[in-house]
């Protein structure tokens, strides 16, 4: 982690109490699903948030969900917990991504798209993981935003895009110019928030998952394939699907249900 992009993390405001309280019931073992509802309806703007990304496509459901309490029955309190974090930690930033010629609406479709395949995919079968797994899939790509200011503050914008060109890789040309990545810089900003270390080692290791402790592989091996499905500029391809497949493969993940969840984002 290089001095400048910390010190941009550390300059972070801290979360809202809503964003506390959320946190404080679904880390809580003796919390309820009307514990959660309770406390998202408190906030009239949060919760048209979530009722709007819940209503999405991309999830696959046929009727409209009008409420909180139903999206919390439908998703479960992990992914609304997504829902709920995304809408507030986004605007704890401003954003331009213009390094990566990327628009503020691509990265926006970018996160509803990664995270669209991972609910689809993980709903029925990996259920327990969507507590992680959903936050982590709509802010994973949280970090650039600070690489892009970094970038954009030491006049390297074509030396970025060029080593994009060159290396084909958008990590190692984050690292090349900016000497961090994605991931670690993301993974910092939840570890300076005080997430819970599941989420913060799910983002850290979504590139190089064999690294991470065993409770934390399987999360992290989703994201890695999500992330190959839906790169940076939120396009799915052949190569890209059939990229992500041979992960799926050497995983050991579902690969009818990956199929299946594709079908909604594409």
């Amino acid at each position: 982690m290089t001095d400048e992009i910390l010190k941009k993390i550390k300059q972070l405001p801290p979360l809202p109490e809503s964003a506390l309280q959320i946190e404080a019931v679904y880390q809580d073992p003796d919390s309820s699903f009307n514990d959660m509802v309770k406390i998202l309806e408190k906030d009239p703007l949060l919760t048209a948030d979530i009722l709007k990304a819940a209503n999405s496509p991309l999830y696959g459901f046929s009727r409209e969900i009008n409420a909180i309490s139903q999206a919390v029955g439908l998703f479960g309190m992990g992914t609304v917990r997504g829902f709920a974090l995304a809408s507030i930690v986004k605007k704890s930033f401003a954003l331009d991504l213009s390094p990566y010629n990327i628009s503020n609406d691509m990265f926006s479709a970018l996160s509803k798209k990664q995270h669209g395949l991972t609910t689809a995919w993980c709903l029925r079968k990996e259920n327990k993981l969507l507590g992680v797994l959903s936050p982590a899939a709509f802010l994973v790509e949280i970090g650039k935003v600070l690489i892009s200011q970094q970038i954009i503050a030491d006049g390297t914008i074509e030396a970025f895009r060029e080593a994009l060109d060159e290396l084909k890789n958008v990590e190692a040309a984050e690292r090349k110019i900016a000497g961090v990545d994605t991931p670690e810089v993301s993974s910092t900003i939840f570890k300076h928030w005080r997430f819970e270390e599941g989420l913060v080692n799910t983002i850290a290791f979504c590139q190089d998952p064999d690294k991470a402790e065993d409770q934390d592989k399987r999360p992290a091996q989703i994201l890695h394939v999500v992330r190959t499905t839906v790169p940076v500029d939120g396009m799915v391809t052949d190569a890209s699907v059939e990229a992500a497949k041979k992960l799926i493969g050497r995983y050991g993940l579902d690969m009818p249900s990956y199929e299946q969840a594709l079908e909604n984002i594409r």
